[in-house]
Formats: C-alpha cells, structure tokens, sequence
C-alpha cells in the first residue's frame, strides 16, 4: 500500500507539469515532442503516477488523451499549485532585495480611515523592476489611546501612526504629524446644548460623558476627559462614540475634523468648556534597531513626512468611518 508519503513524492512540479502539458496537447505523442521525450517514457511516467496515487487519470479507451474525473481534478489542482509556486519564487526573490515579509501597521482610531486606504491603495500600486507590486504583505490595526503605544513596544506592530505623546522608549523613533483639535459635543437635544458658555466642570459632571475604551493590554489605560463622580458609557471606538454623541446618550470630546459635518448640519452643538480649546501634536514612530529600515517601512516613512499626507489623516474623515 503506497503511503502518505510516497503519494506527496509523487506530486511533484515536474509531474503536475506533465499532466497540464498532456491535456494541453491533446495527446501522449504530442506532449513528449513538446517535452523532448520518447511517448514510451512519458506513457510509463504517467503509469508510475496513477500507480503510486491509486487512480486512473487518463480514460485508456480513447485515442486522445482524455482526462478521467480524478485526471480532471489533479489537473486543475496542479496547475493552481503551480501558479503558486511560481508566486513563491517570485516573493521570495523580491524579498531578497530588501523588502519585508510583512508589515504591520497600528493606526489610532483618531485618524481618518479613508487617508489610511489611500495609502495602503498607494503602496499596492508601486511597480517594482518586472512589474509586479511589493512583495510585502500588509496588517492593519485600529488601536485607542495607549494601546498603539502599546502594539509597536511589545513588537506587534511596526509602525504606529497616531500616537499622542513622543518617544517612552530610546529604542523607538518619533515625528510629527501635525496638530489634531478635539471638539466637545452634545445633541441638540441634550440639556447642555443650551446651557451658557463655558460649560463648567460642575456642569459637565451633572451628564454622563462617552468615552471610548483604550485598547491596551498591558500598559496603563488611559482615561481622559472624566470627572469624578461622573456617569460614563464605555464605547469601542470613536465611530461609536459619535454614534451616541447624536442619539444624546451623553457628553464628550471627539477629534473636530471626525464630527465637523455634523456641527455644520445640526446634528451637534459644539460648547466651549472651561478648558479651553483642546488640541495636541499627533505624532508617528517606528522601532529603531540601529538599521537602515527595510524597504516597505521606508516606504510608509517617505510618505509620512509629506505635509499632505499628514493633513488627509488628520482631517479626511468624510466617507468611512469604520
């Protein structure tokens, strides 16, 4: 009985070769002209085939090399294998040049989605020598608060795009992207929408304010923006903060740019507090191991350090809100 393992021997590129040639051609004789063979050693290589698969792959009764269902199957199935062999080769060729394997991306939930896309769209258009895209494969991650810190510390992400504050570690490398304003707001029918200006933090501690909750695991959460005593309604993301900033079920500071076409409709009234206009420096940072990055990172840093590339994250927030 042949075993598992010589069955997998059998299934070589050469064999798969074979039989796509076979039912390409058309016949035994045409192939092994195709293939610089005699048609006795093609006819016994197939033989040796179905004998160490236990099937019969061509129908023997015809004059043309016609496929059995199971010929059939492995035809198809070998010639997709095929394609992915050849897809290997070509990845692994092109990662020898300089190009990661994967790159992981950690993005704040503050940023604009759709800028993010327009990005990646961007980098799967790259050409490289051949034709073909980067070779790289690419991970999103939405992150809150301390937990995009916290994805490129602990080495799940290799870039983070959207952290607050700069550098905790020597061994991690900041920049700027540029300043990004915080709105406070509530439904038009929320009772704070007609209360005078400033709100206090009296007020303010009377209603229940949305947070989003911050996706770290192991460093510190942070908390803003909560008074003591206060109501809070946890959220998962800033989209659906939003969403219960227009339902009124509570109070609570978003990115402006995320909520400005719905102060500018009316679905919600921004209210200066007694802290005054909110806003802080959005920063990006990536690992620093003391080596030139590796293609698809510097990649991702060229068009970082573009003041418009910096902008569309921080305010295109039109569209796509995931």
């Amino acid at each position: 009985m042949t075993s598992p393992q010589d069955k997998r021997r059998a299934l070589t590129p050469e064999a798969l070769a074979m039989m796509d040639t076979i039912a390409r051609t058309g016949s035994f004789a045409a192939a092994a002209r195709e293939m610089g063979r005699v048609p006795s050693a093609l006819t016994y290589s197939v033989r040796q085939l179905e004998d160490t698969l236990d099937v019969l792959l061509f129908d023997r009764s015809s004059r043309q090399a016609v496929l059995t269902s199971a010929g059939q199957e492995l035809l198809v199935e070998g010639r997709r294998l095929l394609q992915e062999l050849d897809a290997v080769a070509n990845r692994v060729r092109r990662i020898a040049t300089g190009w990661e394997s994967e790159l992981t991306l950690a993005v704040d939930d503050a940023l604009a989605r759709r800028a993010v896309f327009d990005l990646m769209e961007a980098f799967y258009a790259e050409r490289l020598e051949g034709g073909g895209p980067p070779p790289t494969r690419l991970k999103l991650r939405v992150e809150v608060l301390a937990g995009t810190w916290e994805a490129l510390l602990s080495g799940q992400a290799d870039i983070a795009i959207g952290v607050p504050t700069r550098t905790p570690s020597p061994a991690i490398q900041t920049a700027a992207l540029g300043p990004l304003e915080f709105a406070f707001c509530v439904a038009p029918h929320h009772p704070l929408a007609e209360a005078p200006e400033p709100l206090t933090a009296a007020q303010i501690a009377e209603h229940r304010i949305i947070t989003v909750a911050d996706s770290a695991r192991q460093l510190q959460p942070m908390t803003i923006g909560v008074l003591p005593g206060q109501d809070v309604l946890t959220l998962p993301s800033l989209a659906t903060k939003v969403e219960g900033l227009l339902r009124g079920l509570g109070c609570g500071s978003v990115p402006a740019p995320m909520v400005s076409r719905h102060i500018e409709a009316g679905r919600l009234v921004r209210k200066s507090t007694y802290e005054g206009l909110r806003a802080g420096t959005m920063h990006y940072a990536w690992r620093d191991n003391g080596q030139a990055p590796g293609k698809a990172l510097a990649w991702w840093l060229a068009r970082l350090r573009n003041g418009t590339t910096c902008k569309a994250l921080l305010e295109q927030h039109e569209g796509l809100l995931l």
